[in-house]
């Protein structure tokens, strides 16, 4: 059986997501999901479907913490899910292309620090883009610069807001994000 951690900041939509979606897989197991916010959802949402998990600081997460933690628990793969924090050399080098990410953005469009969330969809919106999208990547030192995995792109021509183009991409998100995660981790 191989063993995913998730790591997520936020609300944890695209980690329930994936729970749900390796809930009955014979070959791959969410084992823990942590985050950096104690009042994070995605802890309860991952509580609520029986996965185990644990908060930790920015501190912890520099200092060998989250590296032990995870070790302790024998986790082979990271799926961040929403995780705002750069993720520490010796937890890049320990996992190397067994940690992906998920971007709101068709990267490099839109990519590198500062860009999640709300202010990628406003930056879209206000650049006048006619599609927009999500992206899949390994996760590398640098923010958004890790090879990518899978992308697909969805038609803004005629969205009105930034929260119309968030709402469509999410979609995408939930959509793809746990098929392609668990097709990368079986191969």
């Amino acid at each position: 059986m191989r063993r995913v951690a998730i790591l997520a900041s936020g609300a944890g939509t695209n980690a329930q997501s994936i729970i749900e979606y390796f809930k009955n897989d014979q070959e791959v197991e969410v084992v823990v999901l942590g985050s950096n916010r104690k009042a994070a959802q995605a802890l309860e949402k991952a509580k609520s479907e029986g996965i185990d998990t644990f908060h930790f600081s920015k501190e912890e997460m520099n200092n060998g913490v989250l590296l032990a933690e995870l070790t302790s628990r024998n986790v082979e793969w990271i799926l961040l899910s929403g995780f705002l924090l750069k993720i520490p050399s010796e937890i890049i080098d320990m996992f190397n292309g067994k940690m992906l990410n998920i971007h709101p953005s068709l990267l490099p469009k839109f990519g590198g620090e500062g860009m999640y969330g709300m202010n990628v969809h406003k930056a879209v919106f206000e650049a006048g883009e006619t599609e927009s999208g999500m992206t899949i990547h390994q996760v590398s030192e640098h923010y958004d610069e890790g090879g990518i995995v899978f992308q697909v792109s969805v038609d803004i021509s005629l969205a009105e807001s930034a929260e119309e183009i968030a709402s469509k991409v999410l979609a995408l998100e939930h959509e793809y994000y746990p098929r392609i995660a668990l097709a990368w981790i079986k191969d």
